[in-house]
């Protein structure tokens, strides 16, 4: 409940009765992750609208599925978890909208890569309505009804906000300890905080880009796993460092897989870096082989040294893991050129002779 640094102390509430104390520390962990970005507009705090960022949120928006039988769904935001939960409903029968303030969903790719996004949702049957801020939401005796945008008004039984998460850091600025990029919680590659003792990890801390070399702030469950790690044996006595991420993720929607890691087109231009992009269109395997289909694959990479920069895919199944050699590709420091010699895996039934990845960097090399 309260974080008291004077005195090297924590005051603790314990759940149900609500005794409360003054607990001692010699090191003090601070794990209090992430909260759904929630908005502050009329009828937010309804019944039937859902945030969505632990297992007991999940289990809540199942049981209102199955006991409540909604008909119709309004998910808020194009990010992983909107587009996910769309898929989801869809399958258990709903008719699915979404809404998004932006031009497309998925705003982590670069918008000619989310425009394949927004088709693939369409394609499986989502209502989607971009450019269309949230203004509000109508209540019925204290039930949400519908879904109020500056165009239109959706009727909904069943309300997703997944219009991100923010770090959980309220605790550690009310109790003085610095942060960070965008109030996550600051933290040195050992995941210390400027306060000797105290330590921070997981969704409410900041990482490292390695690409940018910039602390930035994403909340994946991979990254807070790492960081957790390395807190953990530096808290038992040992010594670890974490020294950063390039930003990988992946999701799909029904039968479209949709991968990114490194720098967007936007990122980029904002650190004043000159760079390309190569974007190519091919086939997840041999083209004479059964069940092949389409994958675009979009390599960024610095102008004329040819550095790697950010990589994203779209495509059918088998498409999306093959971010892992970019994202390794980027660990390495690697430039496109150098790419183009791994000696990748191929067998028809999971990748043409020359993998996409092979050909977007080989296209990559004629614009650098």
């Amino acid at each position: 409940m309260e974080i008291d640094l004077a005195q090297r102390r924590v005051r603790v509430e314990q759940v149900g009765n609500g005794k409360a104390w003054w607990e001692p520390f010699d090191h003090l962990l601070i794990a209090t992750g992430a909260v759904p970005f929630c908005p502050d507009v009329p009828g937010a705090d309804a019944q039937g609208i859902y945030g969505l960022n632990t297992l007991q949120s999940g289990i809540e928006v199942r049981r209102a599925v199955d006991q409540e039988k909604p008909k119709k769904a309004v998910i808020v935001g194009g990010g992983y978890i909107g587009l996910e939960m769309a898929e989801g409903l869809l399958r258990r029968g709903l008719d699915v909208s979404l809404i998004d303030m932006a031009s497309q969903v998925m705003n982590t790719l670069d918008p000619d890569m989310g425009a394949l996004v927004s088709e693939a949702l369409r394609d499986a049957g989502v209502e989607l309505y971009l450019e269309e801020p949230l203004k509000g939401f109508e209540v019925e005796g204290e039930r949400v009804q519908a879904v109020v945008t500056d165009q239109r008004t959706l009727p909904a039984d069943l309300v997703i906000l997944g219009m991100g998460v923010r770090p959980n850091s309220a605790l550690a600025a009310d109790g003085d300890i610095p942060l960070g990029v965008k109030g996550a919680i600051k933290v040195n590659d050992r995941m210390q905080t400027e306060v000797e003792g105290v330590w921070a990890a997981g969704d409410c801390a900041e990482s490292f880009h390695l690409v940018s070399r910039r602390p930035f702030y994403v909340a994946l469950g991979t990254v807070a796993n790492k960081q957790g790690r390395v807190a953990g044996i530096n808290l038992g006595g040992g010594y670890a460092t974490f020294p950063g991420v390039v930003g990988t993720a992946i999701t799909k929607v029904c039968a479209v897989e949709v991968a990114r890691t490194g720098l967007q087109e936007k990122e980029i231009q904002r650190l004043g870096l000159e760079y390309i992009n190569a974007r190519i269109e091919y086939r997840t395997r041999a083209r004479y082989y059964p069940d092949t289909g389409p994958i675009t694959v979009k390599l960024l990479a610095e102008k004329g040294s040819g550095r790697l920069l950010g990589g994203q895919v779209v495509g059918i199944e088998g498409a999306a893991k093959r971010i892992d050699a970019v994202a390794v590709a980027l660990h390495a420091g690697l430039t496109v050129d150098k790419m183009i010699n791994l000696d990748l895996g191929y067998a028809p039934p999971y990748s043409p002779v020359w993998d996409p990845l092979l050909i977007a960097a080989r296209q990559a090399i004629k614009l650098v």
